[in-house]
């Protein structure tokens, strides 16, 4: 075990180089707008925030996946490429310091996703292990949002209402209270819409709803070129009924339930995920062919998987995740030691031209040394 903090971080540095990651330094004082947009209300509320001198939204860095990633793009590095990073990060926390510091990869441009999801997981647990830390004193929990949202397109959930489902991934409570919504019913989301209007918005006739509130906005004196037009305004009001009035059955609210209750080996959750879908002959498709790939490519780079916790309701609360997520933290704890996931959608939100698949993984080392700190203690 390194036996100082800094002996700690150039132990990070040299594993980092040695598993193909350059290292990448990135600005203390950023942009707002990309964490604003992008990162989550979890992480949102808990950054520092202060304005520039022409008035923009500026923040203290409170990770370094978003501003490594702008690098990229902003340098138009080939790909693939992989980015290693070790440095402060600033985020309110209830009881702990505002500034402590974060180390990981960042993976992009890798196409083979199952290859790239079992690096991150590997070089993640190896940090871990070059940490001083044991595996065996570890819980590890891998979910898939990936696989959660292909379970919600099999069910034949209304776009509105996955989407919905899609951002409480990773809230337990948010999940609860969204699926009882769902069997429930609209209980008066409704409530002020014209019953002329919600006739054709049921009947998805988009042109006549168009016209007719292109009508009504006319008769009220309301602007047209000035906030959503008719059109957006109708397109919004046909998504917003058929969310409302959806319904989850009791069958396919159980199947859901049930999937989200999953909670094993990795290496037996394939055929439980396959178990379950076969009882009701739905099919996952690609999502699952994926899950089992990368399975093979974590056992490939020597992760067993009878060491890791499949969970189908374990999510990360950080909102451009879309398919692998994992944690790592000493058994019984709450806070993560490591975490990360795959994040495909985010290079094109920041500005990439074209879609960049992309994984990471962070490491809390004031939380590892302290760990480290109290074995040795004992």
């Amino acid at each position: 075990m390194p036996a100082t903090d800094q002996a700690m971080g150039e132990a990070l540095d040299q594993l980092f180089a040695t598993r193909g990651a350059a290292p990448a330094a990135t600005p203390i004082i950023l942009p707002a707008e990309p964490y604003l947009d992008t990162a989550g209300e979890a992480l949102r509320r808990r950054i520092f925030l202060t304005r520039g001198e022409g008035g923009e939204n500026l923040c203290l860095r409170p990770d370094f996946t978003i501003p490594v990633c702008m690098r990229h793009i902003a340098e138009g590095a080939d790909l693939p490429r992989r980015y290693s990073y070790r440095g402060l990060v600033f985020r309110q926390r209830a009881g702990g310091p505002g500034e402590f510091v974060q180390a990981g990869i960042e993976d992009l441009g890798e196409e083979n996703r199952a290859t790239a999801d079992a690096r991150a997981v590997a070089d993640a647990l190896a940090s871990l292990e070059t940490c001083g830390i044991s595996l065996d004193s570890l819980d590890v929990i891998l979910g898939d949002q990936g696989l959660f949202e292909a379970v919600l397109r099999a069910l034949g959930l209304p776009e509105g209402w996955q989407r919905r489902l899609i951002r409480t991934f990773g809230h337990d409570g948010q999940l609860r209270a969204a699926l009882e919504n769902l069997s429930r019913g609209p209980e008066g989301a409704l409530g002020g819409v014209a019953p002329d209007l919600l006739d054709l918005a049921r009947d998805r006739e988009e042109g006549a709803l168009t016209r007719l509130i292109r009508i009504r906005m006319e008769e009220a004196g309301l602007p047209l070129h000035s906030g959503r037009s008719p059109g957006e305004i109708a397109a919004r009001l046909i998504e917003k009924v058929a969310v409302a009035e959806a319904r989850l059955g009791e069958g396919p609210l159980q199947l859901l339930e049930t999937f989200l209750a999953i909670d094993c080996p990795l290496g037996e959750a394939g055929d439980r995920l396959a178990e379950l879908m076969g009882t009701v002959g739905l099919d996952l498709g690609r999502a699952m062919t994926a899950f089992q790939t990368r399975n093979l490519a974590l056992q490939a780079a020597n992760v067993d998987l009878a060491h890791v916790t499949y969970r189908a309701a374990f999510g990360r609360p950080i909102d451009y995740y879309t398919g692998l997520v994992f944690e790592a933290r000493e058994k019984g704890a709450e806070d993560p030691l490591v975490g990360g996931g795959r994040y495909d959608r985010l290079m094109t939100i920041l500005g990439a031209d074209t879609p960049i698949p992309a994984v990471g993984f962070s490491l809390w080392l004031d939380r590892i040394a302290s760990v480290s700190n109290s074995r040795v203690s004992i």
